[in-house]
């Protein structure tokens, strides 16, 4: 049996970003944490579509120190 890991990735990633839409925060860290493993198992070395997202949570988290 073979598994299409990248219609994998791709999928993990759409679930993510539903999820995050719909306030779903811990349906979006179960899709995004999938997304990083099929990545990495697959190693398509693709560049992690949540990184803005990371990026301006470390920036809200400066301004409250």
């Amino acid at each position: 049996m073979e598994i299409d890991l990248e219609a994998k990735l791709n999928e993990a990633e759409v679930k993510a970003w539903q999820s995050l839409a719909r306030y779903k925060f811990i349906m979006f860290g179960y899709w995004a944490a999938i997304h990083v493993h099929f990545n990495r198992l697959g190693n398509m070395n693709r560049p992690n579509p949540f990184a803005q997202l990371v990026a301006i949570a470390q920036e809200r988290v400066k301004i409250r120190r």
